[in-house]
């Protein structure tokens, strides 16, 4: 083991980098510094070599060029045990750095405020810091590189004990940290600029910029849960690290009041804000097992809750309820009078409501402001499999009136258009096979999860029951076969949206047609698995 004799100091996080530069000092180590790091040890009575001294080359361009000097990259990666190394760094006066410590410009944290600009940002991309990081790295039979300041106390440990060397063994794992380091740093970067290129409207093929070749991403986690989906499962929620998304996700949200979220709760909440914010209009949606129970758009937030609650008040008990609006006092009492809801979800809620709401005591009362989940920050969505992952884009297709193709002899009406979209928005966001009845703007029917498209018809219309009857029907795919259009028909349907496509079309809509209903094609499909 080689003893260290002299270290490099330059860190941008000066936490506990006093304590262990007097450390190093009384073991009689040199320390070389630059700038700031420089000034603060010196200030505290650490005796410091300057760079710029040992040099002989002044800091220059604002700082930015200081430390990118022959004399530095060779004393930290020239191989001592090598005699042509050893000669050249005699001849050059180059003195051996065994220690380089080096923490990075705040970079992941500046991009994170709210209103950074390009400029700031690239000022704080560090390009000596990693640089000098790597060459110790590289050079880690002989150097010692750290980027943490947690482990100080443990180097100035092993120093003391070890007469002032370092084992490989450590070395070796300092290595390992710093290219871990420096790969995140890099990968938050390269993030942050890929976002600008959107934002700026520069052109990247679609493949480069969904579907890389290498896809690697980083989470942080933000807590442990109680469990996962079932008791004897443990789980965990984490975050995308160094995201600046302009979405609010529910990562984001605050909780106001109540039990700790579980794993359910979460997923049910990402469902419940996904589908309540597909409408302009006041919306309320109620979700059971990530299936929306019931789903309604009113005049007002206090109507959309009931419209929402009466298509299936049975399996709202226990469920999640997501709203586009703030919470006003009227609505609360609504929830409030109902007996059992789990979580309530909306981007905000007027005092007096938020104290209705308090009275139940386990009611988690979560907070998320609204914003438009439609701009175009191409979402990928992730599914896990064994041994992989599953990419693809987020489904953000909305069907327009425009969008709908008349197949049938009958035409629909002005509201039943308007019941066919609202059903084919609500169908996005229903387990497939999935089957949702509507009338007007509220959802009375949904079947969802069935292996056959004509078992979802069948749970639909007996969900609705005699609300089924002059209803619209959309559906998330197209009907393979006559029978659930016969079905449908029998229980009062009047209009159907669907996306067409099957090899039964002709015999699908003949059927539409002998019953005198009306129905359109989407050309979209919505299957969610």
């Amino acid at each position: 083991m080689n003893r260290v004799k002299r270290a490099l100091i330059s860190v941008s996080d000066k936490t506990g980098i006093v304590d262990f530069a007097k450390g190093l000092v009384d073991l009689g180590i040199e320390i070389l510094s630059t700038g700031g790091t420089a000034k603060l040890l010196q200030d505290k009575g650490i005796k410091v070599r300057e760079v710029a001294e040992y040099t002989g080359f002044p800091e220059m361009l604002d700082g930015r060029v200081k430390t990118l000097h022959p004399k530095i990259h060779g004393g930290i990666l020239a191989i001592r045990d090598n005699k042509e190394h050893r000669e050249q760094a005699k001849r050059y006066s180059i003195e051996m750095i065994d220690l380089v410590v080096i923490n990075l410009y705040p970079f992941e944290k500046v991009i994170q405020k709210e209103d950074v600009s390009i400029g700031e940002a690239i000022e704080n991309i560090d390009i000596g810091g990693p640089s000098m990081l790597r060459s110790a790295a590289k050079n880690n039979k002989y150097v010692g590189a750290v980027c943490n300041p947690t482990k100080y106390p443990e180097i100035l440990r092993e120093l003391r004990e070890n007469n002032g060397c370092l084992s490989e063994e450590t070395k070796f794992k300092l290595a390992v940290e710093v290219f871990q380091r420096t790969a995140e740093y890099d990968k938050a970067i390269a993030e942050f600029l890929k976002n600008e290129l959107q934002a700026t409207g520069y052109a990247l093929q679609a493949e480069e910029m969904s579907f890389p070749q290498v896809l690697e991403m980083k989470f942080e986690k933000i807590q442990d849960l109680r469990y996962g989906e079932n008791p004897h499962q443990k789980a965990a929620l984490y975050k995308i690290r160094n995201s600046k998304s302009e979405i609010q996700n529910i990562v984001d949200t605050k909780q106001l009041h109540g039990k700790e979220l579980s794993f359910n709760n979460i997923l049910d909440l990402q469902s419940a804000w996904d589908l309540v914010n597909e409408f302009k209009n006041p919306a309320v949606c109620i979700i059971k097992h990530n299936n929306p129970c019931g789903v309604a758009e009113a005049k007002t937030l206090v109507e959309a809750y009931l419209d929402a609650l009466k298509c299936d008040s049975l399996s709202a008990f226990g469920g999640i309820v997501g709203l586009n609006r703030i919470v006003d006092k009227e609505t609360a009492k609504e929830i409030y009078n109902f007996e059992f809801t789990e979580c309530v979800i909306a981007p905000g809620y007027e005092p007096e409501a938020l104290e209705i709401l308090k009275r139940k005591k386990n009611l988690r009362i979560i907070e998320l402001p609204v914003t438009d989940h439609r701009l175009p920050v191409r979402e990928l969505d992730f599914k896990k499999i064994s041994g992989g992952i599953l990419v693809q884009e987020r489904d953000e297709l909305s069907v327009k009136e425009e969008d709908l193709k008349i197949v049938t002899k009958k035409k629909p009406t002005e509201e039943q258009i308007k019941s066919l979209l609202f059903a084919d928005k609500v169908a996005k966001h229903v387990k497939s096979n999935a089957i949702v009845l509507v009338q007007e703007t509220k959802t009375v029917g949904i079947g969802a999860g069935q292996m056959s498209r004509v078992d979802s018809v069948i749970i639909a219309l007996r969900k609705a029951g005699i609300k089924a009857k002059g209803s619209c029907l959309g559906s998330d795919a197209f009907f393979p076969k006559p029978d659930g259009i016969e079905e449908a028909v029998k229980g009062g349907i009047e209009a159907i949206i669907q996306p067409g496509g099957s090899t039964s079309d002709k015999e699908i809509i003949a059927a539409a047609d002998r019953a005198g209903i009306c129905m359109v094609f989407t050309g979209i499909r919505h299957f969610r698995h």
